[in-house]
């Protein structure tokens, strides 16, 4: 990547693009929200995944020593009821669903974090922070309870753009009358039957969620980081409530820069387990390859809310399809000693598009604008392929398109495969079979017998694969 150009990024906190300015030269600290270990990953969670691995990706090609940090929240409600309703002890759940969700990331080719911090093994210091924060009287202890007291940290409600007169009028919180006020959060839990707890100084109990995240950035990142990210829903409370809780203990700036995703749609509604419409990622992966839904997810800007349906699938196969065929007719190509010399056209091709390519994922990760360049790309290169060209030119834009191949692959994650290997990717028939009917084909097409060939064909593109006839024989794409 050009390493002139600066990288800009959207910060929900200043509701504005920002030039990106590290505390430390060269070095980028990230943390971002994992999930909560009881079930299964959704697509919102590979939504904010690639997001996040996007911008992972877009950091340390520049160069950044980039810490990458997104953690495990593995005591929570959720888990605890999950726990109790499978009668397995609740570590014995985590275990098996963080196991899960690192099958699901490596399926859609995410680069593995720096750290995964779980929040089980940093008990001791959210119980020091809770001490801190009620010496400083920004807490306060109910009968083992915990609570964050919102109106003690002035800035409240800077990230999500909101006072604490509004909250208060509009809130719908339970009520609970240990609080002094219907905002405050609870730090730390008091245990009940049948949860599991840690001894601390207000008794036995356990963290509440927004802590865990304080605690966990602060002991592997620091104080202060240069940007905190998740998902839009996290904005209120959850990242609201760690800014608090953070900078009224640390008294510093908590994240420099706040980067959020947007949801996932189906049907135009936000994906809801309340309105069935909701999908795990294993569920969409019986209708499509990891690569294509991962594709799918970079056709539309991060922060926008992204549209999911089977037809958004199909079209976003067909055009992952586009580049490999492409890929695959210049494999093929070979040019002639007479034909046309296209060496200024394809260099000013690629100059062209490594710019733009590069312009648009500094400027806050645009990976539409970034595919689309890429695509206006094979666009002029299938031109030259059907041009006649010289075994010169076809030897240039081999060239490049490998360079460009390997550019794309390192910064969107995408064309993992060779021409060869995607095609097998989904196929839905057997190799030996397909090879079968091309040779059954071949021999009715020597005798004459072109029924039979038309109908072998026709046999072989019900299942999706399509044969290519040349003059060195028969291949085939699916």
């Amino acid at each position: 990547m050009d390493t002139n150009l600066e990288i800009k990024l959207y910060n929900t906190m200043t509701s504005q693009k920002e030039i990106f300015k590290p505390i430390k030269e060269n070095e980028v600290k990230i943390y971002v929200c994992g999930i909560t270990v009881y079930d299964y990953c959704h697509i919102g969670h590979a939504r904010s995944s690639i997001a996040f691995d996007l911008i992972h990706r877009v950091f340390k090609d520049k160069g950044y020593n980039t810490i990458f940090v997104k953690n495990y929240t593995d005591i929570d409600d959720k888990i605890i009821n999950r726990s109790n309703e499978q009668k397995i002890p609740f570590k014995e759940l985590t275990a098996k669903f963080i196991k899960e969700h690192d099958t699901d990331m490596n399926s859609l080719f995410i680069l593995p974090p720096t750290h995964t911090p779980h929040a089980t093994d940093y008990i001791q210091g959210m119980i020091d922070y809770c001490t801190q924060l009620i010496a400083s009287q920004h807490a306060y202890e109910v009968d083992g309870d915990v609570y964050f007291r919102v109106t003690s940290f002035e800035d409240y409600g800077k990230l999500s753009h909101r006072n604490i007169d509004d909250l208060l009028s509009g809130a719908r919180v339970d009520i609970n009358e240990k609080k002094e006020n219907p905002l405050d959060f609870v730090l730390w839990k008091a245990s009940k039957e049948n949860e599991p707890f840690w001894a601390s100084p207000f008794g036995n109990g356990r963290p509440g969620w927004h802590i865990e995240c304080s605690v966990m950035n602060k002991e592997v990142l620091g104080d202060t980081i240069d940007i905190h990210g998740g998902g839009q829903d996290l904005i209120f409370p959850h990242h609201e409530n760690e800014i608090a809780q953070s900078e009224a203990c640390n008294s510093k700036t908590f994240a420099n820069y706040w980067v959020h995703n947007g949801f996932v749609n189906v049907n135009k509604e936000k994906m809801s387990k309340s309105l069935n419409n909701f999908f795990t990622i294993r569920d969409v992966l019986t209708l499509t390859d990891p690569e294509t839904l991962r594709f799918l997810f970079l056709t539309t800007h991060y922060r926008q809310p992204l549209e999911y349906s089977e037809d958004k699938l199909i079209e976003s196969k067909s055009a992952l399809d586009r580049i490999y065929i492409y890929l695959d007719e210049l494999n093929y190509t070979t040019g002639s000693g007479k034909g046309k010399d296209f060496s200024a056209d394809i260099n000013n091709l690629y100059t062209t598009l490594i710019t733009s390519f590069d312009e648009a994922l500094t400027d806050d990760f645009n990976s539409p604008r970034a595919l689309a360049s890429l695509f206006e790309f094979i666009r002029e290169g299938n031109k030259i392929i059907a041009s006649k060209p010289s075994t010169d030119s076809v030897t240039l834009l081999k060239d490049i398109t490998v360079k460009i191949v390997e550019r794309v692959n390192t910064l969107l994650g995408i064309l993992n495969y060779t021409a060869e290997e995607r095609f097998k990717v989904n196929l839905k028939i057997d190799e030996k079979e397909i090879d079968k009917l091309i040779e059954e084909r071949d021999l009715a097409k020597k005798d004459k017998n072109y029924t039979l060939a038309d109908e072998i064909r026709a046999k072989l593109s019900a299942q999706g694969v399509e044969l290519i006839d040349t003059a060195t024989g028969t291949r085939y794409r699916a």
